[in-house]
């Protein structure tokens, strides 16, 4: 675990990047992810497998990016 945190840490940057571009690809007429948090708010109606996995797909940047801060935040408080 140790070498994740790291790297996640390290790549703090790529992993904002790719949450403001992959995790909210396409941008129009709203970004992807949101309309797919909205559909699942909404009681994920008619939601096929592929849509969640395309859910998982556009959210995991954010993920990372949450845990890259958390793991960053932490290291800081120990310092």
């Amino acid at each position: 675990m140790t070498y994740f945190k790291k790297f996640l840490i390290k790549n703090l940057g790529l992993i904002a990047l790719l949450s403001v571009t992959l995790g909210l690809a396409p941008f129009n007429p709203e970004p992807h992810i949101w309309g797919k948090i909205k559909w699942i708010q909404g009681g994920a109606k008619g939601m096929q497998l592929i849509d969640w996995w395309d859910t998982f797909f556009h959210g995991a940047p954010f993920l990372l990016l949450v845990l890259a801060l958390i793991f960053k935040g932490l290291s800081l408080l120990k310092k």
